[in-house]
């Protein structure tokens, strides 16, 4: 690139998670190119700002969950998508990057293309076109030129789907990777004087209101079978501050009072130290794999969302089993969410010896291997693959 001038950058993060990778991607951006020769503008939030963004208006004015709370929320989000758009051509940027969000990211980006077809777009964070509305892979294709895939299965996905071109760069928990190996759980254990010999359940109900809501009633029958069958057990809760009080509520009634578990540190901690784990669907599957947490899966969600259930395509949906292309932890959606399928799962993870929890462990050392096949940090790795975008495209 030419350093003459600072070449602008435009950026947008439309939620917390990806204005984190934002800011990654930023710093790695400056690393490749030198601090004075780029400059950024944008929507982010906190990580963002550290690195040099002043954001556009309030990241938190879109961070907005789920079709329903969109639809409350529609008329200022078309505003707002406007206003990106608006900024962008006045802008004329080297590059125009939107990270995840895509009910928010992708109709500016549409709008974009159309009103200036020069400038090149970048999306970091697939779509989840393996799960959801495959046929999207296909029609962003016009108005993205390249997906920053953080999933090694997705670059094949899309070239399957006849999406844009797509590369693995590489799940951001991989830059913890190093921290989460060296983190020891001792501390917590002795913090909450529980012995280094029990056999420990860690429970993960999700960090969303209505997740608390569905499944903290099954998650606390199956702690109590479980007491029953292979107790005395303990119990650990990470948890996030904004639904601590929920979580306090509903382990009220539960015969074996979990240890309520904040922050980052301790929750991995509470993941190394498990004897075996219940999570909710989401990146804590990951997370757990990455540690080398045995796990079961489960997860429920509104009936109203179950009446769309035909419109998904996956038949798994934990990412942990994703990577590996195989069930090979449990998963128990909806009406399978039940006390007996989840504890009969969760029972031969108890004992050491049993045919289950070795093939578990044995499939949980594979998930490395998988995840670390873009070879680079993840956010060099994505600003690299930014970068040569642009290069490709100008050159045309």
């Amino acid at each position: 690139m030419n350093n003459n001038q600072p070449k602008t950058f435009y950026i947008i993060a439309g939620e917390h998670s990806g204005d984190a990778l934002g800011g990654k991607l930023m710093q790695a951006l400056k690393e490749l190119c030198g601090e004075n020769s780029i400059t950024f503008k944008g929507l982010g939030a906190d990580a963002m700002t550290k690195q040099g963004l002043t954001s556009l208006f309030p990241m938190e004015e879109v961070a907005i969950m789920g079709p329903f709370a969109i639809l409350k929320r529609l008329p200022n989000l078309i505003k707002r998508v406007h206003q990106c758009v608006d900024d962008v051509i006045e802008n004329n940027p080297e590059v125009l990057i939107i990270i995840d969000s895509p009910e928010f990211t992708h109709p500016i980006a549409k709008r974009v293309r159309k009103k200036n077809p020069d400038i090149p777009i970048v999306n970091y964070v697939s779509p989840t076109i393996w799960a959801w509305r495959p046929g999207r892979a296909r029609k962003m294709k016009p108005y993205v030129d390249e997906v920053l895939a953080l999933l090694p299965f997705e670059p094949a996905k899309h070239k399957e789907l006849g999406g844009p071109s797509c590369h693995y760069v590489g799940h951001p928990l991989i830059e913890q990777k190093q921290w989460i190996d060296q983190l020891d759980p001792a501390p917590l254990l002795e913090k909450l004087s529980i012995d280094k010999q029990s056999k420990i359940l860690t429970i993960l109900p999700g960090s969303r209101p209505n997740e608390i809501n569905h499944l903290m009633q099954p998650f606390g029958e199956v702690v109590a079978e479980l007491n029953q069958q292979v107790g005395p057990i303990e119990v650990l809760l990470p948890t996030v501050n904004s639904v601590k009080s929920s979580v306090e509520v509903a382990i009220k009634s539960w015969p074996v009072k979990p240890h309520i578990i904040l922050g980052e540190e301790d929750k991995f901690r509470a993941f190394k130290c498990a004897t075996a784990a219940l999570a909710a669907s989401g990146t804590v599957t990951l997370e757990l794999a990455i540690t080398g947490t045995p796990l079961v899966v489960a997860y429920k969600y509104d009936k109203l969302l179950h009446l769309l259930r035909p419109l998904i395509k996956a038949d798994m949906f934990a990412l942990a089993n994703h990577i590996l292309g195989k069930r090979a932890f449990p998963e128990f959606i909806q009406y399978d969410c039940t006390c007996e399928k989840i504890s009969n799962a969760l029972l031969p993870l108890f004992d050491e010896n049993s045919r289950e929890r070795k093939k578990q462990l044995n499939d949980l050392s594979q998930i490395d291997q998988k995840m670390f096949e873009a070879g680079l940090r993840p956010s060099i790795a994505a600003a690299k693959q930014t970068l040569a975008t642009i290069e490709i495209l100008k050159s045309k």
